[in-house]
């Protein structure tokens, strides 16, 4: 049995290899490495998956919630509400650009922003909602929609986990993730389900005014070179990464079905052993199994960790401290017991190896893990 991997990168290379060195040995030829035709011929090639009017490739899926911020005009002062059971980076961005990031309760079964509980977030500075579509779903995205046109605010997708996923309207719409809100933004980080072999990002948006903008603030505040219109960043996907990506997104509905493969065998395994509770489906959202993540109960979460990690199999948690409690993002309304639920799952949460070269032998192997345990 191959070693257990959570992503095993070298095996997804191994089996597009040829595509690959191909893509990677025409950049070098050409020696265009900042904004060859590769970038744009990537953009493209992505808005037609996503159905988006507009991509905007960039260094990074940090750098690209941070210039969708700088591109809606947001002052010092004003709110953000985002999922306080989420990566640091989605606060970092609203901290940076002195704005106040306002933390929200997650739903129980999709660890996604609560509707429900956002509503009493809003104040007269609020000017955004920033859904994060966690672990390979979407959050629930009609609901959001509504308030956010009631109390006319924004909305940012964080779409780095759920990439190629799809969100079922009531009315059968379907559209995918960070393709609904104002601006969408993802993360070709390389364990992503769409990853390049660096750092890499993107923005989305069907508003072509605003993708005008969001072009300019990525390339220093600049149309034109040497006239600065705006202030600007310069975040741009290098041109080897966008000719990685370009190979690689038309595998990533396979990805995907490979992935969903990993968790229906968890799934039959998993489901009825005692204290762990698998992965919710939203009947909303399609799941791309970023992660595979489950609740363990009893207090039993760490030593099962251990017990894995003896076995050899390794396992991260998702994460350990919440937003509110981190040192760097602390506020004197939100201590701890604010938000029991995240609490909670910072304590319960695990997940499991899930990629694309996972051999039936070593799911078993891990089933089997589990199981003995409890």
């Amino acid at each position: 049995m191959e070693k257990i991997q959570m992503v095993d990168l070298h095996r997804q290379y191994a089996r597009i290899k040829p595509e690959i060195d191909h893509a990677i040995e025409k950049v070098l030829t050409s020696t265009a490495f900042i904004q060859g035709p590769d970038v744009q011929e990537f953009a493209r090639a992505l808005g037609h998956y996503l159905d988006v009017r507009a991509v905007i490739p960039c260094a990074n899926g940090t750098d690209a919630l941070q210039i969708a911020m700088m591109a809606l005009g947001f002052k010092p002062g004003d709110e953000i509400i985002l999922p306080v059971h989420t990566y640091v980076a989605t606060a970092e961005v609203i901290a940076l650009l002195g704005l106040t990031p306002v933390f929200a309760e997650v739903r129980g079964d999709s660890f996604t922003i609560d509707p429900e509980r956002l509503e009493e977030k809003i104040t007269s500075r609020t000017v955004a909602i920033v859904p994060v579509h966690l672990y390979g779903q979407c959050a629930d995205m009609a609901p959001l929609l509504r308030i956010a046109q009631k109390h006319n605010l924004h909305i940012i997708e964080d779409a780095a986990q759920a990439l190629g996923a799809d969100y079922a309207f009531p009315d059968k719409r379907v559209k995918k993730a960070g393709t609904i809100g104002t601006i969408g933004t993802t993360s070709f980080f390389p364990s992503k389900n769409l990853g390049c072999y660096g750092d890499g990002g993107a923005i989305f948006t069907n508003d072509e005014t605003l993708a005008t903008k969001i072009k300019m603030i990525a390339n220093h505040g600049q149309q034109v070179k040497y006239h600065h219109d705006l202030v600007g960043v310069n975040s741009r996907l290098d041109t080897l990464q966008a000719a990685i990506l370009q190979v690689k997104l038309p595998y990533l509905d396979d990805y995907a079905r490979r992935r969903n493969e990993v968790a229906a065998f968890y799934d039959r395994v998993l489901a009825n052993v005692p204290h762990v509770t698998i992965p919710w489906r939203a009947p909303y959202s399609t799941h791309v199994f970023h992660q595979y993540t489950l609740q363990i109960g009893n207090g039993k979460r760490d030593a099962l960790k251990q017990h894995l990690e003896q076995q050899g199999i390794p396992t991260m948690i998702y994460y350990p401290v919440p937003l509110h409690l981190q040192k760097a993002y602390q506020q004197p309304d939100a201590g701890p017991g604010t938000f029991p639920l995240t609490e909670k799952l910072s304590q319960t949460v695990i997940s499991l190896p899930i990629h694309t070269e996972m051999e039936a032998s070593q799911l078993e192997y891990i089933g089997d893990a589990i199981t003995r345990f409890f």
